[in-house]
């Protein structure tokens, strides 16, 4: 079974996101990657306002600099649209993957109808399911007592005294690398990811990774 796994990078605010950096990549259950995308969004990315209020504005020299490498591809939002879609048919995507994935789908589809004045609501395509590692890894690791104290030795803790179940914090803890630092650009940061879905899966095949519960 074959899977995408997405994030994002926005801009604007938490409440309204608007997508600069889309990565995503085609994995199966054991974590091999078929291929992966990085799409600077050129709609949002050329709009130096926009811009401007980004939480990683500092990283603009960055993309540009990895832009003109090749590494990453500078596209109209629609453009990115289309070749998500036709990844999505051509591999036959049923369950496309994200940590924290309310995010992430809302800020796609929020660009979406921004762009459009609301002719075109959707990013996805009709019928995918949708899986979120941060719900996931919060199921398998409750009862993981190494993680505990791997957190707590660390100081992964939240204000409330609860263990952190960020990306960076999980990623830490299955490389054991306690310095690893986040990315925070799209495709880096989906390959981070789909470590945890892989670990998630292989830990409990039988999981329900579903974001939103099954009718």
């Amino acid at each position: 079974m074959k899977f995408i796994v997405f994030d994002t990078e926005t801009t604007n605010s938490i409440d309204d996101p608007i997508v600069y950096d889309l990565g995503f990549a085609v994995v199966d259950e054991q974590g091999k990657v078929y291929e992966k995308h990085s799409y600077v969004v050129a709609d949002i990315f050329l709009d130096k306002e926009l811009m401007s209020v980004a939480y990683f504005a500092d990283k603009r020299e960055q993309y540009w600099k990895e832009i003109k490498e090749g590494k990453r591809q500078l596209r109209r939002f629609k453009t990115i649209k289309h070749i998500f879609r036709d990844v999505c048919k051509q591999y036959n995507i049923s369950i496309i993957v994200a940590h924290n994935a309310r995010f992430d789908y809302n800020s796609l589809n929020l660009t979406q109808r921004w762009l459009t004045s609301s002719k075109w609501r959707y990013f996805f395509p009709y019928g995918i399911e949708f899986w979120d590692t941060l719900k996931m890894s919060r199921e398998v690791m409750k009862n993981n007592k190494q993680y505990s104290e791997f957190c707590h030795e660390n100081g992964f803790i939240t204000k409330n005294g609860q263990k952190q179940f960020t990306a960076e914090v999980l990623y830490r803890f299955l490389t054991n690398d306690v310095d690893f630092v986040e990315s925070h650009t799209g495709l880096e940061d989906v390959l981070i990811e789909k470590e945890i879905l892989t670990y998630c899966l292989k830990t409990k095949p039988e999981i329900d990774g579903a974001l939103w519960k099954r009718d």
